[in-house]
């Protein structure tokens, strides 16, 4: 749901009811991942997707429905082996949404909420979780979608320092539990389902009156949750001022990326240049890398070709803790430049997290191209992808983990 988490917490600041349809959960070759939504409001208005088209116009009725009964509805779509024309997924997957009504909040007495619990209840929960993926700031939002009757659609948003908005009705270690893992996964900017019912809390203790009860066994039977983590864009920082950058920042952009570029020459390093980065930087590379905080998600791109610049960089970047370190540059550059950077002391394993030359081979000649060969290489990184064609593979088209597999090709 926190993909259009801007466009709902419009449509809460405009006090409108809506229905928000959430994949929860995917088996097989499926369009889309736990997260993805498509809403409705009460004037017939929608956004998102849920399936890439394969089943948003039964779910855009489950929607309304939803906001007629008032009620939230789990649902299973799937391929239809007697008609492939019926509702479900033509790529022969499944998937399980979540419908959820959210009416305009209304305010309740103190009396008949928890002290964590926002004064218009679960409508409140839902607003706090999308003013802060809207707003850039780090939360998780985690609701019940398989557990006890009543507590379907039941939130929590849990923030990085562990406190909590709302309630997940049941037992009160249900929240604890819940809470603790979700920080959890906040912290790895994860969104995933989890089950309760398999022991205490992390940091907990498994003594007094809860001792023998896991938190979803307390409530009558495990509790299963999503969790959607809203983390600010990653970073993607581009060294070196020239077209192939300015052609990158746009494809960074597209993916969603915070894009900075960074050169020491004034002259190149304009916003006239490069209008669509979000920070320009005129500095010297190492030294601007030097006085970054930089998290596991960031790619760095070093397109200099400059030794001066290069060297000092990427001496730097490869014992960072980061996604993806890459540098642009013939293969004759690369052996030259992967020898200086022995001699500042590099090791083997730090070097072989050089992806250079940069890119996947494609073939690009043109900035744009060559800007869409390292795109590719960098999701390919990110998602475990092969970077092989899918056209007479056998290997899969989604994959489930966001670790790479293994090296994958570069440009020559």
């Amino acid at each position: 749901m926190l993909d259009i988490a801007e466009e709902l917490h419009r449509w809460v600041g405009q006090g409108r009811d809506f229905a928000v349809a959430t994949v929860v959960a995917t088996h097989g070759s499926a369009p889309r991942q736990p997260g993805a939504a498509l809403a409705v409001d009460s004037d017939g208005t929608a956004i998102g997707s849920v399936s890439g088209g394969c089943v948003e116009g039964a779910v855009y009725e489950l929607c309304q429905e939803a906001l007629r009964t008032g009620e939230p509805v789990l649902e299973r779509f799937g391929y239809s082996d007697e008609d492939a024309f019926a509702v479900g997924l033509t790529c022969g997957g499944v998937i399980d949404i979540l419908v959820q009504p959210v009416r305009a909040p209304a305010a309740r007495p103190a009396g008949d909420r928890t002290p964590e619990e926002p004064a218009d209840g679960a409508a409140g929960t839902l607003a706090a979780g999308l003013a802060a993926a809207a707003t850039g700031r780090a939360a998780a939002l985690a609701r019940v979608i398989e557990g006890p009757a009543g507590l379907l659609g039941r939130a929590l948003v849990v923030r990085p320092d562990g406190s909590h908005t709302g309630t997940l009705g049941g037992h009160p270690a249900l929240d604890r539990t819940a809470t603790a893992l979700t920080r959890a996964l906040l912290d790895a900017g994860r969104t995933t389902t989890i089950e309760l019912g398999a022991g205490p809390a992390p940091g907990e203790d498994a003594t007094g009156d809860d001792a023998e009860q896991p938190a979803g066994a307390q409530c009558g039977r495990p509790v299963r949750l999503l969790v959607e983590s809203s983390v600010p864009a990653p970073r993607m920082i581009v060294f070196g001022a020239i077209d192939f950058a300015s052609a990158l920042v746009k494809v960074g952009k597209f993916l969603n990326y915070h894009v900075t570029v960074c050169d020491a020459r004034p002259v190149f390093a304009t916003r006239t240049r490069f209008p669509d980065a979000d920070e320009i930087v005129v500095d010297w590379p190492h030294r601007y890398l030097d006085s970054q905080d930089l998290d596991p998600r960031t790619v760095l791109c070093v397109l200099t070709h400059d030794a001066k610049f290069d060297v000092p960089l990427l001496e730097r970047a490869l014992k960072l803790p980061v996604a993806y370190v890459g540098a642009m540059g013939s293969r004759r550059t690369h052996l030259d430049r992967l020898q200086r950077l022995r001699d500042t002391g590099l090791t083997e394993l730090e070097l072989n997290r050089l992806r250079s030359p940069i890119g996947l081979d494609l073939g690009a000649r043109t900035p744009e191209e060559t800007a869409l060969s390292i795109a590719a290489e960098i999701v390919a990184n990110r998602r475990g992808g092969t970077g092989t064609p899918l056209t007479g593979a056998h290997t899969p088209i989604h994959h489930d983990t966001g670790r790479p597999v293994g090296r994958i090709g570069s440009v020559a």
